[in-house]
């Protein structure tokens, strides 16, 4: 008997870990993605996200039972298929497009009998008002009866060591009683411990309540340390401070904004519907997202006024960033508030050089020069900035070394520091 066949529309962040996860429980995977230079390194056993080592692409490609692809055709005869394409913003407004692409091409392939599940991040509403007539128009099935849909909002957390898709609560749901036992029979196989909820809707707002606690947290921590600068507070010890109660807090720290395929957007996602439907605003929402909008600046606005007490103007200066990624041990630069600042520095006339150990080098922003994290890039810099906390660099050298270090996530400590 041939093993059930799973198809992962998108092999990035979140498809290739639920792919490789997959092979090892012992299905019979195709990657999809539109991609085909993607596609390409993968079947060649390269892997670009971090949380998937080569050796590990390599065994489920010598398994046999992984095959990356960029054509739909492959998808026929599947017994489950994940989207996980990602759901961006345009000028504000939710852009599912991705999701459209992918019910259309995954639709001439729905046969009884098998299960759809989105797991793309998106607005309440999404998988059975766009998606599913999608699949019903292309392959003349119905749901729920010929065949099974539902949603589960992905909780990648790239370079989190920790918390993994095998461990971490799976949210499921289905548009029916049976679509549900589906979709939860199917990541039972995956994960430790799946969380079944009564409707696709409700794990739709599930993933948006997540991201948007997080956003108006990092939100109130920010504005509070762009006060508590001039009140000459030291914001991070506060923070300290109030993590010892245990109970009725949870630390969240500054940084120079938010970044990535989550946090800029899925609130967003959340607010956009609100005004849709309600035609109200959400406020909290929108008045994180201007707090958070507005960290780039205050980083790039503390280095001038530190590089003036050094006695050195901006325009000319030659700054050493660490970390051009959105978060820490990755090398995703979606929306990432370095890129922000370094090209801000650039606009005011600085010479930015950049330390990203993770990324690709065509992500890398134009005329910003990448360099090795060594003690003569950092004596050659008139200012070292840490914008992306990546655990490999070497805080002890930076600070025995530089003139000056502006910190934004609280990494190094000493005379020529400067915290945000």
């Amino acid at each position: 008997m041939s093993a059930e066949k799973l198809v992962v529309i998108g092999q990035g962040y979140v498809g290739l870990p639920l792919a490789m996860r997959a092979v090892e429980a012992g299905l019979d995977v195709i990657g999809l993605d539109v991609d085909t230079d993607r596609v390409k390194r993968l079947a060649s056993g390269e892997s670009f996200v971090e949380d998937i080592p080569t050796d590990r692409l390599g065994r489920a490609l010598g398994s046999g039972r992984y095959r990356p692809s960029s054509d739909y055709a492959d998808a026929e005869g599947f017994d489950v298929c994940v989207i996980t394409v990602p759901t961006p913003l345009r000028d504000g407004t939710p852009d599912l497009s991705f999701v459209e692409q992918a019910g259309v091409g995954i639709g001439p392939y729905v046969r009884p009998g098998c299960t759809v599940i989105l797991e793309s991040t998106t607005y309440p509403g999404t998988t059975e008002e766009l998606l599913r007539p999608l699949l019903e128009s292309a392959s003349g099935l119905h749901s729920p009866g010929d065949f099974h849909l539902g949603y589960s909002p992905e909780r990648i957390d790239p370079g989190n060591p920790t918390w993994r898709l095998e461990n971490t609560p799976k949210v499921v749901s289905g548009v029916d009683p049976t679509s549900l036992a589906r979709v939860d029979g199917f990541y039972r196989r995956l994960v430790e411990r799946t969380v079944p909820v009564d409707s696709t809707q409700v794990a739709e707002l599930t993933k948006l309540i997540e991201n948007t606690f997080r956003q108006v947290n990092i939100a109130l921590i920010n504005e509070l340390t762009m006060l508590s600068h001039p009140l000459d507070i030291d914001v991070w010890q506060a923070i300290e401070a109030a993590e010892t109660k245990p109970f009725g807090f949870l630390p969240f720290k500054p940084g120079p904004g938010v970044g990535g395929h989550c946090l800029p957007i899925d609130p967003c996602y959340l607010s956009w519907q609100v005004k849709r439907r309600l035609g109200r605003q959400f406020r909290f929402i929108e008045l994180a997202n201007d707090v958070n909008h507005e960290m780039p600046e205050h980083v790039t606005q503390r280095i001038m006024a530190g590089l003036n007490r050094t006695g050195r103007a901006v325009s000319g200066a030659r700054l050493l960033l660490l970390g051009l990624a959105y978060k820490k041990n990755t090398g995703d630069m979606r929306d990432s508030p370095a890129v922000d600042v370094a090209r801000r520095l650039q606009d005011l006339g600085a010479e930015v050089h950049a330390v990203e150990p993770y990324a690709e080098a065509h992500h890398i922003p134009a005329g910003v020069t990448v360099v090795g994290l060594t003690e003569r890039e950092v004596r050659a810099a008139d200012a070292v900035v840490v914008v992306t906390d990546h655990d490999s660099f070497d805080y002890d050298l930076v600070v025995e070394h530089a003139r000056y270090v502006f910190d934004t996530r609280n990494r190094c400590s000493g005379p020529v520091v400067e915290r945000l």
